[in-house]
């Protein structure tokens, strides 16, 4: 049975449309790698075994009668412990909100439901999202299967560590500054950040549909690209509670349009330090999109400085001052990660209305110029990080290498609202997974997405952890 758990979505849904397994099985497989891992890896906030299991009973019952069926129907599927499912904690990995049950469940997580899909539980964040570690105070600290000692990444690190270990089969995570795609990168699985509008956030803690609704974004996470494209599938689309949500329809990407596609490697210089085996990894996935028939060239963005100076004033002081209203007289509450972002993000005097409204335009400039420098690329390549996974405890937000320097790779991509992907390339000497990012225009997922499957045929089948 081992082997059913790293099986892709299509595999499961052959074997449960055959009835070769049925979802009552399945469930009670993944409830049972659920249990033998989770001491290891604590990647779970709330595991919800009697819906999980009322709802396989159905959906065997369903496959019974040839009921029609949705594309995920059976799938057992996770949810990151932000996102709001009716009667579930939704912590946000804070005690301050250790006893929050929301009334109802976000629009995505519905969509996952109306599709088939199984939901087993939420899996676990740092406090308010606000690190690229995966630790707190209510549910302590997740860890990363292919090594324990080192971190699953954050702020979506216990979705992406429960679906490399085979204990989800895909899932929800958001993403503010690369908090889809780090993790996806520590733990070598796939992650999409979409454009802002495309996938609701409706239902997301804290609130993605605000003013800083183009910084924060829900997206999927899968281990293979074609799951990935699968779940993006069923959560794309337009909600009327969310004024981001655009009503784009999935789009078909054809052959000659892809193989047309101008695929940019961004020069090292244009976003800063990179370790020499995440180098070599942009370099390997060059080569094998060349091989594949795609023009690649050398790429330079200049004055990338500029933009991930005004993403940290609306991820930094901005967001932090919003914060200081709900964490007043209570600060002893606080996890020590949310502390470091604090004392890294306060100023020296309030910001003020017209200090927002500027930086809010010269974020729009920012943006136009990033987006006529790429009028000649259709994709990029490039670093997710600065390296692969750290060990526990070793990231943070101080000056010197904190989070401004090695995280300068994902955090751009949420100033200027474009779509971005990582997907796993190689393994370090450490025997840790390593992903390249690949950058998109915005509303470019579908192209981003065939790229991707080009890029991981080229690679090979996906590698799960050595001993999870």
């Amino acid at each position: 049975m081992s082997a059913l758990h790293y099986s892709s979505i299509a595999q499961l849904s052959r074997l449960l449309r055959t009835k070769q397994i049925s979802p009552l099985e399945l469930v009670e497989s993944q409830l049972n790698r659920v249990e033998t891992l989770e001491p290891k890896l604590n990647a779970f906030v709330h595991i919800d075994r009697d819906a999980a299991r009322a709802a396989a009973k159905s959906a065997t019952q369903q496959l019974s009668s040839n009921e029609s069926l949705g594309p995920l129907h059976g799938i057992p599927v996770t949810v990151k412990s932000c996102i709001e499912v009716r009667n579930w904690p939704v912590p946000a990995g804070s005690r301050l909100r250790a006893h929050a049950i929301p009334s109802r469940t976000a629009p995505i997580v519905e969509r996952f439901r109306a599709a088939g899909a199984i939901l087993l539980g939420s899996t676990n964040t740092p406090e308010f999202l606000m690190a690229y570690e995966t630790d707190n105070r209510v549910s302590g600290r997740t860890s990363n299967p292919w090594n324990p000692a080192y971190s699953a990444g954050g702020s979506s690190g216990g979705e992406a560590a429960a679906i490399a270990s085979g204990c989800s089969f895909g899932g929800i995570g958001s993403d503010g500054g690369g908090s889809i795609r780090v993790p996806a990168h520590f733990c070598g699985i796939c992650g999409l950040k979409p454009t802002p509008g495309r996938i609701p956030s409706t239902g997301h803690v804290p609130p993605g549909t605000s003013a800083f609704g183009w910084i924060g974004v829900v997206g999927p996470l899968a281990r293979t690209v074609s799951d990935l494209r699968m779940l993006f599938d069923v959560l794309a689309g337009p909600d009327p509670d969310d004024p981001f949500s655009v009503p784009l329809p999935t789009q078909e990407i054809l052959g000659e349009t892809l193989h047309n596609t101008r695929i940019g490697i961004l020069d090292p210089s244009s976003i800063g330090h990179a370790s020499a085996e995440s180098l070599a990894a942009v370099d390997r996935a060059g080569r094998l999109l060349e091989q594949s028939g795609f023009p690649v060239e050398p790429f330079e963005i200049h004055n990338l400085d500029r933009a991930l100076e005004l993403w940290w004033f609306f991820f930094g002081p901005a967001i932090a001052q919003l914060f200081e209203q709900q964490i007043a007289g209570r600060e002893s509450e606080l996890s020590p990660i949310f502390l470091d972002y604090l004392e890294a993000a306060r100023t020296d005097a309030p910001i003020t209305i017209e200090d927002f409204i500027g930086k809010s335009a010269a974020r729009d400039a920012e943006r136009a110029q990033i987006l006529k420098a790429m009028d000649d690329v259709d994709v990029l390549l490039a670093p997710v990080c600065s390296a692969p996974a750290f060990r526990h405890g070793q990231g943070n937000w101080h000056p010197a290498m904190g989070y401004r320097e090695t995280m300068r790779q994902s955090q751009w991509l949420n100033l200027a609202g474009l779509a971005g992907l990582s997907v796993p390339i190689s393994i370090s000497t450490d025997g840790l997974p390593i992903g390249v990012q690949l950058v998109g225009r915005p509303f470019s997922e579908e192209l981003l997405l065939a790229v991707a499957e080009c890029l991981e045929l080229a690679r090979g089948p996906w590698r799960p952890p050595p001993n999870p």
